[in-house]
């Protein structure tokens, strides 16, 4: 679990460096929609909103090399795996949008508690309830 934080962590450095010389993106004009990000953190960290919006959605995501049910499957398990509640929410809820069912990812939490912990799989189990019970 460390390397994975420290691989995240390189990977967010190599991003700051790459963008460091970019100015700070300004906010979206008044005809676009603001997105997710934007609306989260835009007003404290626009590039943050910036390259969540077109590093990690737009270009990550859009990658052909997984589907996008896959690449959901993939990032609610690793949430779940890092016990990250916060995120799990908002993933589950784009995992179901991309085809993954209810019972899949219950399945995929049942699966994770042997691998990733059993506070992790209680604690994105009850993520998937209020998210489920939302739905």
């Amino acid at each position: 679990m460390k390397s994975v934080a420290s691989s995240l962590a390189t990977v967010a450095v190599a991003l700051s460096a790459a963008t460091s010389a970019s100015a700070q993106t300004p906010a979206p004009a008044p005809s676009q929609a603001a997105t997710r990000a934007q609306q989260m953190f835009g007003d404290i960290s626009p590039k943050f909103a910036e390259l969540t919006d077109n590093v990690l959605f737009g270009d990550v995501w859009a990658r052909p090399g997984l589907s996008p049910r896959d690449r959901s499957l993939v990032t609610v398990s690793a949430l779940i795996a890092m016990n990250r509640p916060d995120q799990l929410r908002p993933h589950l809820i784009r995992a179901r949008d991309n085809g993954v069912t209810q019972e899949e990812l219950i399945e995929t939490i049942t699966h994770l508690a042997f691998y990733a912990g059993w506070p992790s799989a209680v604690t994105a189990i009850s993520v998937a309830k209020e998210v489920f019970q939302k739905k």
